[in-house]
């Protein structure tokens, strides 16, 4: 399981054996988390890193109301806030979506590999650039996309995450969201989730079984919702376009 962490980081940059080792080093204690239960909540004091080895996992807040507003979804290979152990208490919650296998990393260990292999630096700093990012597309989805194009932009985006680290075959992959849950994601009321999922089941653009998604057309569900792959800067995903940052090209000597 530590090789999905590797295979994330390396969706980045180009790792040495050190560098590998160093990683597989990393994470030595798994925990077995159950779905549905909250890794830290919001007003606690945080302390290690989270990371999901293996399930799927979800940012969330809940307003006054009770309404919930999922902010992220984490899969394999994904840190739950890399800096969070900065922050004096946490202003959201952590859950888990599915049963996931979850590795927590004290500051030190991360401080220490940082401080002696470059390159996974510069790899983590990619992850949490492209945590920003994707939350800057989950606000474009929100405001200015129509119902069935949030959830088809969505769909593509975790095919593609789950792709670059190993977890898609034949463009299917474990679904394991609730109605509710993507609702929750994209802004919507569970009414127009279960419409959207029945036109884009109309239109034979995916299927839904036994939880588990396949896309049964990439390109035109990417031509439905104007998918741009671009925000997630996957360097060795199908489809991915990624760019690399000129500052970033000058930092390793390209």
């Amino acid at each position: 399981m530590q090789d999905t962490l590797i295979r994330k980081l390396e969706s980045f940059e180009e790792l040495t054996d050190a560098d590998r080792t160093a990683l597989r080093a990393f994470v030595p204690r798994v925990r077995q988390v159950p779905a549905r239960t909250d890794l830290i909540q919001e007003g606690d004091t945080p302390g290690d890193v989270h990371l999901i080895l293996n399930g799927y996992a979800c940012r969330y807040k809940v307003l006054p109301d009770g309404q919930r507003q999922i902010m992220a979804f984490f899969v394999p290979g994904d840190f739950c806030d890399l800096n969070v152990f900065i922050l004096d208490q946490m202003d959201h919650t952590l859950g888990t979506v599915s049963a996931c296998q979850v590795v927590e990393i004290p500051r030190h260990a991360i401080e220490e590999i940082t401080a002696h292999h470059p390159r996974v630096t510069r790899a983590l700093m990619w992850c949490a650039l492209v945590d920003e990012a994707v939350l800057r597309e989950w606000l474009v989805n929100i405001g200015g996309r129509q119902a069935d194009q949030r959830i088809a932009h969505l769909f593509c985006e975790l095919l593609l995450r789950l792709e670059a680290v190993g977890r898609v075959t034949d463009n299917s992959f474990p679904f394991p969201f609730t109605q509710t849950d993507v609702a929750d994601a994209v802004g919507l009321s569970d009414v127009q989730v279960s419409r959207t999922l029945r036109e884009l089941r109309r239109l034979d653009l995916i299927t839904l079984r036994h939880r588990v998604l396949t896309i049964l057309d990439v390109e035109q569900l990417k031509a439905y919702c104007g998918f741009n792959p671009n925000y997630l800067h996957l360097r060795n995903a199908r489809w991915s376009g990624r760019r690399q940052l000129p500052w970033l090209s000058s930092v390793r000597g390209d």
